[in-house]
């Protein structure tokens, strides 16, 4: 099968993790791993033909899958997980304890469930503080 992916991505490191062997078995069962500018044009390919599948996050492939009308489906294998941190200066405490209080904030009354919505992202999929 033809895969497509976007370059520099998530997914492309995780099917180039030689630390995991099953994806990089995964990765060499391909007949084709073909690296993409954006995801626009690996969906436009995928519509075509011209790939069988799309590696992505799973945050970026709910939304493009939410706005293609149930033309694709998501499996529900992934490659890996990981999680993401906000960087600060050292020492930029006041900024940092800032950003904490509102992400805490937005987790307490709702806004990013709001978010999360909007994006098409599975709520259970984000955590504050974890």
């Amino acid at each position: 099968k033809a895969v497509g992916v976007q370059r520099d991505s998530s997914a492309l490191s995780a099917l180039n993790n030689e630390e995991e062997p099953d994806n990089i078995a995964l990765r060499d069962s391909f007949s084709n791993l073909t690296e993409y500018a954006d995801y626009n044009t690996a969906f436009m390919d995928l519509e075509a033909g011209a790939i069988d599948a799309i590696a992505m996050d799973i945050g970026v492939a709910q939304y493009q899958l939410s706005s293609r009308n149930g033309q694709f489906v998501l499996l529900d294998e992934y490659l890996a997980t990981e999680q993401y941190g906000v960087g600060f200066f050292l020492g930029n405490e006041e900024l940092r304890d800032q950003v904490w209080a509102t992400l805490l904030e937005m987790e307490a009354d709702g806004t990013v469930d709001t978010i999360a919505e909007k994006y098409s992202m599975n709520k259970d999929n984000i955590c504050i503080g974890e």
